[in-house]
Parts: structure tokens; sequence; C-alpha cells
């Protein structure tokens, strides 16, 4: 499918135009594929072609990869720094002069109103620049404000709560290369190059397939990674959890679960068994609305006919309601079942770049690292994974009093779209002192900013791929490093991400790490000084890696689980107090995902493949592939509400409404409506002449959620898919 669009894309090239080709990799997403860069006499992108002798992706690429070129090139790209005047126009302006003008304003506020006052989002732009990726934490720590947000803890932060309220298996869980059996749950792995084998993954899976992998899919539409499934559950959004416990009731009640295993690393399996103990599959089959039989086979396959593989979630279930609980339910699966690797088993990948520390085969006891350290001012939040959490990032900006939020550094993201509740956040980041965007592009988030710093592009930069991601992005390990390869435009004066860091904390007085090291605050550092500064903890020099253009391998012998050290072992929290109380509280609640009142379909989030988020709707091509974001129903469900094809329509939920465009889509289940986020504008049509975008941008589906209330505990998670919506023809 992607490969297709790879070749057309190669064709359009002038070969007349193309001086030289690069190896390189993308950094769009965590594929991380191999590409050839080709380059005009001016070093500038002509096309990106998958490279069939990469190791990793074999020559996979997908049609955001392959468009790099006008993503580099466009009209629509920002190639000099903008400054917004008082009547909202933006000028350009120097990269010396924005830098100065930043600096000054930002050390009034510090000083002024102390280091509680700065704050920082980090969206994609910034996760997927390597050096960045660290340097903005520890630029925050400089500044002494634990006041970061990030896309993380709006997506699959669940995914940081289960294991700090279960515990840590330091060797990892079960290989998906050498499974034979694998359950995913709302995850489309085909389309978000995420979760099963992000090398190729189309190949990677039809191989597993080959060797007899037995592949579950539950999710509200037949995804195309839910073509392959052996077993299929459509169910209704937000009902993840209801199937996991039945799941887990009946594995335990047929002696499937791992005897041997839960003896030695459970402590609280009668508790477990107990709180379940509701969920048959009989019961959860009416609330979710599948067959009980198809829930008793996915449970017996996975746990009965496999003995290897894991369940894996993504945004489905770890963006609804109960989200803590679904993924803390997987987790549980995952554990009872003993899929986890064990003493003298070999671990395929222990990390790279990070460091390879030793790996005993026994449980950390759960941290609830969030029970410490920094809390949010406003609902007493603690830390996630390092970060303040983004769904109180609105609350922090907008309420008054001492550690009230008055500047914004938007290094690579996108709020204005990707926070749930978006006119409150507007509203919030409108009311701000000062924001300053690092993007290259005139997103919703930075039309509200004061000051627009245009960025590098990926072939631009040097860079290794997404570090903190590492066992998920080879199942051996790996790394590799690719150098700049492309040049920004003539006369453009683009930034080093890293510089403004570095510039900043200069203006401030800060003394400024990078990985635990102290810079010369007197002279910048080069960024091949940053990148070698990355492999101080490697098990390979910079230069060792920088050789292998196709990436470094780790040889020699395998990294083992250890044995475990019975002075530190502890046990799983299966059903923690916490956990027990949300689980009575999600069957308490069953008759809420019956009984639908004035809302009767749910409104289910979607990836699409040729957008990462809000990526991309700048270029002219990517938006004639997707100009905007359809309502994708059941075409059942269209004529009963005598909707017709390409019909706008009225999208109603308690906390708002949306015009969209309705299209026919059977894989869809009926009682959904299915849509991608990251499209449409600021709300009320804010800059633009109509408030109807509904057929150039798409529409905002955070038009829809809230922040105020339906928020998880722990991490204040939004309710992001699975909404109670109503839906009327226009």
């Amino acid at each position: 499918m992607n490969e297709r669009f790879s070749q057309q894309d190669q064709s359009d090239t002038d070969p007349a135009t193309v001086t030289t080709e690069k190896k390189s990799f993308c950094r769009i997403c965590t594929g991380m594929c191999g590409t050839v860069v080709s380059l005009d006499n001016k070093e500038r992108l002509v096309a990106v072609h998958g490279d069939r002798e990469d190791p990793q992706s074999l020559g996979f690429i997908c049609s955001k990869g392959a468009n790099a070129p006008e993503a580099h090139n466009h009209e629509g790209r920002i190639l000099h720094p903008l400054k917004k005047m008082p009547d909202g126009s933006f000028v350009q302006i120097s990269m010396v002069q924005a830098l100065s003008e930043i600096g000054e304003k930002l050390a009034a506020i510090y000083h002024r109103d102390g280091p509680d006052a700065i704050a920082a989002y980090r969206g994609s732009g910034c996760f997927f620049s390597s050096i960045c990726l660290s340097l903005l934490p520890e630029w925050m720590a400089a500044l002494g404000t634990p006041k970061l947000y990030s896309t993380l803890t709006i997506d699959q932060s669940a995914k940081v709560i289960a294991p700090g309220r279960i515990g840590y298996w330091p060797p990892g869980p079960q290989n998906f290369q050498d499974s034979d059996v694998c359950l995913l749950i709302g995850s489309n792995p085909l389309v978000s190059i995420a979760n099963l084998d992000m090398r190729n993954p189309l190949k990677r899976l039809k191989d597993a397939k080959a060797r007899g992998m037995k592949l579950i899919v539950i999710d509200p539409r037949r995804t195309e990674t839910a073509q392959f499934a052996d077993i299929f559950l459509q169910p209704l959004p937000g009902t993840d959890g209801f199937i996991l416990a039945a799941m887990v009731r009946l594995i335990i009640d047929e002696g499937l679960y791992d005897r041997d295993f839960c003896s030695q690393h459970v402590g609280d399996l009668a508790e477990l068994r107990q709180a379940v103990k509701p969920f048959t599959p009989e019961q959860v089959a009416t609330i979710a609305d599948v067959p009980a039989e198809l829930i008793v086979e996915a449970a017996r396959t996975f746990a009965g006919e496999g003995k290897r593989g894991s369940v894996r979630t993504g945004t489905g279930p770890d963006m609804g309601a109960y989200s803590n609980l679904a993924e803390h339910l997987a987790e549980t699966l995952n554990i009872i079942c003993g899929r986890l690797i064990r003493e003298g088993e070999a671990i395929p990948n222990s990390g790279f770049l990070m460091g390879r520390g030793p790996r005993p085969a026994q449980v950390i006891p759960a941290p609830r690292t969030w029970e410490q350290g920094p809390k949010s001012r406003i609902g007493g939040y603690g830390l996630i994974a390092g970060e303040m959490v983004t769904g109180m990032l609105a609350e922090e900006i907008l309420e008054p009093g001492p550690g009230q939020i008055r500047f914004l550094l938007n290094h690579g993201g996108n709020p204005a779209q990707a926070i749930p509740n978006q006119r409150k956040v507007t509203k919030a980041l409108e009311s701000l002192e000062l924001m300053v965007t690092i993007d290259p592009h005139m997103t919703p988030s930075a039309r509200l900013s004061d000051y627009i710093l245009p960025p590098k592009l990926q072939y631009e930069r040097a860079d290794f791929p997404i570090y903190i991601f590492e066992p998920n992005l080879s199942p051996v390990p790996y790394t590799r490093y690719t150098p700049a390869v492309a040049r920004p435009a003539e006369g453009a004066d683009v930034c080093d991400e890293w510089y403004v860091l570095w510039a900043l904390a200069k203006a401030l007085g800060k003394p400024l790490t990078y990985m635990g090291q102290p810079l010369d605050m007197t002279v910048p550092p080069t960024e091949e000084q940053l990148m070698r500064m990355m492999t101080v903890n490697a098990p390979a020099s910079f230069d060792d890696i920088a050789a292998e253009p196709l990436g470094f391998f780790l040889g020699g012998e395998p990294q083992y689980a250890l044995p475990a050290d019975p002075a530190t072992a502890g046990k799983f929290s299966l059903m923690p107090a916490d956990v027990q109380g949300e689980i009575a509280d999600l069957w308490q609640e069953r008759d809420l995902l019956v009984a639908r009142g004035d809302y009767p379909l749910r409104l289910a989030s979607r990836r699409n493949r040729h957008r990462f988020n809000s990526m991309g709707f700048t270029q002219p091509r990517i938006r004639k592939l997707m100009p905007y974001n359809p309502a994708f129903m059941n075409p059942d469900d269209m004529a009963a509400l005598a909707i017709e094809n390409g019909q706008s329509i009225r999208i109603s939920s308690e906390n708002g409404s949306i015009q969209a465009i309705a299209e026919a889509d059977e894989a869809v289940r009926p009682g959904v409506v299915s849509m991608s986020h990251g499209f449409g504008d600021l709300p009320d049509g804010l800059g633009k002449e109509s408030g109807d975008n509904s057929g150039d941008d798409g529409v905002c589906i955070n038009q829809l959620t809230t922040t105020d209330r339906q928020r998880q505990t722990i991490n204040a998670m939004p309710r992001m898919t699975g909404i109670p919506v109503a839906v009327a023809p226009l």
C-alpha cells in the first residue's frame, strides 16, 4: 500500500535535477525507515526513496516519508523568524533579533514571577529531534521549573501508570519476533507504524503469520491490521476494560494462567479473582455488544493455545474512559500468563544509547512515583514520566495566583489542536504574556504565538533514532547516525533547535547541562559535539556508530536475564486498593454504556496513513490525499439517520458540537462515528472568514471533549475516544 505511493513519488522525479544520492533515515514517526535521499546541485531535496538495502525497513516508506521533499521545499514552510504585531499580523525579523527579544522578555518574567511561571510543551517536532529530546528537560531543570508538558499525558500515559501501580519486570516482555500469539487492542500498526514490529510492519506481520502466529484484534473498526486477524472482536468503544476483565476471569477459572509464575511473583491473585468475578463473558457480551463465544475463544487462544506473546494496546483503550484501568488489565493479562522474559533467556534489545545495565528476572515493586515530588498547582497531580499532566495545562495558565504560567515555549507541538477542550485551551494560550513556538509551519498554535522560530527540518540536521523507544525499534541492540544531508533554502534564517535552548539559558545566566554533562555557556557547542555526548553510555563509540551507514548492530553474546536478588525482589500488585475501586466503579457504570440516552453513538478516534497527527496539513500533496477528516459511519447508521454520503452533519456531545462531512465505511461497526484527531483550526473561525472549515482543513474533534471533568485519577487523562455523541444531518 505505502510502497505504491513511494514508487509514484519516485516517478515524479526529474533525473536531470538529481546530482547526488545519500543514505539517511526518516524521523517523522517511530518507524525510522531507511531512505535514499536525492539532492540537486544546491543540496536541496528532490526525492526520497525507501532504501531497499536497509536491513530494518527493507525498502518500506509511507506517503508521509516519501513526501519529505515537499515538506522541505513547499512555499508554506516558514524560513524566517516571525514576530506578532499589536494588530495580530506577523513581521519577519532576524534570528538574532528574535532570540535577543525573547531572552529579554523571558528574563523579565522569570525574575518577576519566579521559575514556576515558566513552562514548556513538547510535541512530535521535539520528540523526534534526538538532541532536544533530552536537552529540553535539562533546560527546564536549569531554570528550576517542573512545568514540562507534552503529548505524552494526553496520549498513552496509562502505559506509565500501569507499571507504576503493578511493578516492573526489568528484562521486559516476550519478543514479538518469536511470539505464537498476539492480542492487539485499539491499535492499528499497519497505519500507525507502531506496536508490533516497526521495521516494515506489513512484511513483519505477514512473516509472523506465515510462521503460524495467531493474531487477535479488538477494535470498533475492521482496521487494516484487523484484516489479518484470526479472531476479531468489534465492540463498542470504551468497553475494552470489560472484555479484558472477562478474559482474566475465564483464564483464572479455567486454570489457563501460569500457576508457577504467579505463585512466585504475584502477591494478590485472590484479590484479582474476586474483583473480576462479576465480569462473565455473557454479561460483558451484552455490554460490549460482541458475541460471548468470541470473548471465550480469544481468552483460550491467547492463554491456552498460545505459549509466547503478549497483549499490546494503542490509543483506543488508552484514550478512552477508564483508560488507566484498561491498560492495567492488559498488563495483568500478560503477567498472569507469564509472558515475560525469564531468568537465563536472552533479552533481545536492552537498549543502546541509554546504556545497558543488568536486568534481573524479578519484580521491582510498584514505585508510584507520582506520589512524590512536585505536584500541579491545580488538582495536585504528580509528575508522570518526569512531566506535569497536560490535561491541567489550561487551568495552570488561566488560574491567577503564585505559580501561574505566564511564559510557554511550544517546541514542535500543536497544543491548540492536540489538547482536549479546544476553546478553553485557546483562551489559555491567548492569555499568556509570552508564547514562543518552534515550528516550520503556521499551525493554529503558531498563530497564537508572539514569536515563531523556524527550525531546520529532519534531513537538514544530524540525528539518532528516538532512543527512548530503543527496545521497540529493533529486536537486536541497534542505533544509527545520520549527518545532515540537505541544506535549507538559500537565504533562509532557520535555527538549530538546541541552540535556541542554549541561547535562552545564557540570557538567563543559567548553566546548562546535556546528558548530565556541563556545557560551555560562553561558546555554543557544535552539533557534532552534542551528538558525541549522546554516546557517553553507549556500548560503542560515536565514530564506530557513524562509520556504519546502515546502522550499528551490536554483535557478540546477547544479554541474558539474570537471577533474582532475594534481598530486593518483590511481587506484582495486580489489584491494589485504587484499582479495586476503579474496577468496582466500572461495573457500577455498565448501564451507562448500554442506555445511551441523548447521545446514542460513540465517537472513536482513528489513525490515517497520510498524516502524523497534524503534521503535513500545509503540504499540497498531503492535503490532496487527505484534505479533511471525514466522519466515517456504518452505512446502516447513515440510512437510519437519513444521511447521504458526503453530506454535512452536526456531531454533538455534552461538551460541544462540530460540523463534519459524513462518509460511509462498512469497516466501522454500527453505533460508532470514526474520526481522526489533528485536523481543523482554531475554534469559531478565529483567523478565518467563516466558522465552517469542514471542507478545507477539516474539524478539530477536541471541541467535543473536555478537561473540566471525566478526567482519570493520577494523570488527569481526558476522555478522547469513545465519546457519547448525537449525529444529525444538515
